[in-house]
C-alpha cells in the first residue's frame, strides 16, 4: 500500500558528535530547503517541509522522472545552490525560493541541485520500518546520479573525520544518523543529530525597527521572536547581512502584515519605540554566537526566509 502524500520529513535534534563507534553513519549538513521528492508515471512533484507544493520552482529537476523511468518512488532530500568553490550558498538559493515560475534565464543563471539522502518508499513498497541502513542501500542502487540530481555519500563511523574535513571546506557541519533507526515522518528524533560549526536557528520577525543614515526610509532591523507557552518570546533584533535587494523584498513582503499592536508585550522600550509591528507570519534563518541567559541572540546575522517553515514549529537552536 502507498504512503499517503501529506507525509512530513523526519527532523534532527542539535547535539555533539556522538561517541564514535559503529552504530553511526554520518553525511555532511546541506544548507538548502527541504524537501519530499515523488517520482510517478515519469512525473515529478516537490513538497517542502511544511507542505507545499514546490514543483514549480525548480523546473530543471523534472528530468528526475525520466531517469527513474517506470520506478515509483518517494524521496527525501534537499535542494541546494551551490557557490563557485562548490560549496552549498543559502543566500544563493534565495533567488530562487520565493519565485514559484521562474524564468529561463534565473534558471540558468541559479541553477540548483536536489541532493536524496533517504528513500520512504519504492515501488508502492513503504520503507518507513526498515533501519537507516537498508533503506540507504536501496537508494543507492537506485540510478539517481544526474546533472542536477544525486545521492551524496554516507560515512558510517567516520564522524570525527568528517566534521574536521567540513570545517576545513567552510561546510555548515554534519548529521550522524544511526544506522538502526527508522524513519519517523514529522518527528525530530535524537536518531538524527545535527552538529554545526555555525551556530544558525530559525526565529520569526514580529515587527522592524526604521533604519537610519543610508537605510532612512527602510528597514534598519528586524525585530525577532521564538514560539513559547502558546505566545510569543521576544529573541532580540537582526540588522546585519542585508544586501540592497534583500531589504526592498523584505519591505514588500511585510507591508501587507503591519498590524496595530505587538503580538508580545516583553519588547524591550528602545526596541519597541518608533517600531512597525507585523503579523508573525515570516521565519527568516539566523547566524548568532549564542543565546544570552534573558534569551537574546547575541551577535545575529540574517541569512534568509524560510518559506517552507510554520511559524508556529519554529525551536530555538
Amino acid at each position: 500500500m502507498a504512503l499517503p502524500r501529506t507525509l512530513s520529513p523526519m527532523l534532527a535534534t542539535t547535539g555533539p558528535l556522538p561517541a564514535q563507534d559503529d552504530r553511526w553513519s554520518y553525511e555532511v549538513k546541506w544548507d538548502g530547503v527541504r524537501a519530499l521528492v515523488e517520482v510517478r508515471d515519469g512525473r515529478v512533484s516537490l513538497r517542502s517541509r511544511n507542505g507545499n507544493d514546490i514543483t514549480g520552482a525548480y523546473p530543471e529537476l523534472a528530468g528526475l522522472g525520466a531517469a527513474l523511468g517506470p520506478t515509483t518512488a518517494l524521496l527525501d532530500g534537499e535542494v541546494v545552490a551551490f557557490d563557485d568553490n562548490g560549496r552549498t550558498d543559502f543566500g544563493r538559493l534565495q533567488a530562487r525560493m520565493h519565485v514559484r515560475s521562474p524564468s529561463p534565464s534565473l534558471v540558468r543563471g541559479t541553477p540548483v541541485t536536489l541532493l536524496l539522502f533517504d528513500l520512504l518508499e519504492v515501488d508502492d513498497r513503504p520503507l518507513l520500518d526498515l533501519p537507516y541502513d537498508e533503506r540507504r542501500a536501496v537508494l543507492e542502487a537506485l540510478p539517481l546520479s544526474g546533472e542536477r540530481w544525486q545521492v551524496p555519500p554516507a560515512f558510517p563511523g567516520d564522524g570525527e573525520a568528517l566534521l574536521q574535513a567540513t570545517l576545513t571546506q567552510g561546510m555548515e557541519g554534519v548529521v550522524a544518523k544511526r544506522r538502526d533507526s527508522r524513519y519517523e515522518p514529522g518527528r525530530r528524533s535524537d536518531c538524527w543529530v545535527k552538529v554545526k560549526h555555525v551556530r544558525r536557528t530559525s526565529a520569526v520577525v514580529v515587527g522592524w525597527k526604521p533604519g537610519e543614515g543610508g537605510r532612512a526610509g527602510r528597514i534598519g532591523s528586524l525585530l525577532l521572536a521564538v514560539p513559547e507557552g502558546g505566545g510569543w518570546a521576544f529573541a532580540g533584533h537582526v540588522g546585519t547581512g542585508f544586501s540592497q535587494p534583500t531589504l526592498r523584498m523584505l519591505g514588500e513582503r511585510l507591508a501587507p502584515l503591519r498590524r496595530d499592536d505587538p503580538v508580545l508585550f516583553d519588547v524591550p522600550r528602545e526596541h519597541a519605540r518608533d517600531a512597525v509591528w507585523v503579523e508573525p507570519e515570516l521565519v527568516c534563518e539566523i547566524d548568532y554566537t549564542e543565546w544570552t541567559r534573558d534569551g537574546r541572540l547575541r551577535h545575529p546575522s540574517y541569512k534568509g526566509l524560510r518559506d517552507d517553515v510554520d511559524p508556529r514549529s519554529v525551536v530555538k537552536q
